[in-house]
């Protein structure tokens, strides 16, 4: 069983239907000990950082997450649940908030103008590519098996991961933001692979065959 975390978030039912649609076993859990007995994790969302961070700490989720993590159990997260993969987060913290601290370094919102002052409409909404980061092999990201550099994927969001030695793919707007970042058997992806076609439908496959090969 694939457990799709609900920590009152949303983009719940999309991403179960995704996982069903390519062969998985998804269900919708909020309950610590259902999360912890799960083959995989999925933690979908679409809000701010902070309200989810409280959520899932006082649920209990963010400790057996993290725990679950630690033991190889795979993981995806998507948009929301990438940003929860850091140390922390700046949307409706004050300053910060604490993510799950699986991968280093804070969320912040994505600037309205690039370097050259040109302005770009934020939230970025809408389709973008994912391009490999340079010195990074993108064929040994399981999560991208079969998917070439350039392909389009769905963006909604406002804030941003930063990058650093986790990141595999990147995408541009105002700046270029880690777009796919991975850190053993915790992947994370800014973009909805639910919303994304025949792609995002290639991503998920890719995590299920993750989960059943282990």
């Amino acid at each position: 069983m694939i457990a799709v975390v609900d920590y009152c978030k949303g983009n719940l039912k999309s991403v179960q239907r995704g996982l069903a649609a390519v062969g998985g076993e998804a269900e919708i859990v909020s309950d610590p000990a259902r999360i912890a007995s799960a083959q995989a994790i999925v933690l979908p969302g679409v809000g701010a950082f902070a309200d989810a961070s409280a959520s899932m700490l006082q649920s209990g989720q963010m400790e057996v997450i993290r725990e679950r993590i630690a033991q190889g159990v795979p993981f995806l997260g998507i948009c929301l649940g990438l940003h929860l993969l850091f140390a922390e987060g700046t949307e409706g913290g004050n300053p910060t908030e604490p993510g799950l601290g699986v991968i280093p370094g804070v969320v912040d919102r994505m600037p309205s103008h690039d370097e050259a002052g040109a302005f770009y409409k934020v939230p970025h909404v809408g389709w973008n590519t994912i391009e490999p980061v340079q010195g990074a092999n993108w064929g040994d990201c399981r999560l991208l098996a079969g998917i070439p550099a350039g392909e389009y994927f769905y963006f909604t969001h406002s804030y941003i991961a930063c990058e650093n030695d986790c990141t595999v793919a990147m995408t541009q707007h105002s700046v270029a933001f880690p777009s796919v970042v991975q850190r053993g058997n915790a992947y994370g992806v800014q973009f909805h692979p639910e919303k994304s076609s025949d792609a995002g439908l290639a991503v998920l496959r890719n995590f299920l065959s993750i989960v059943k090969e282990g």
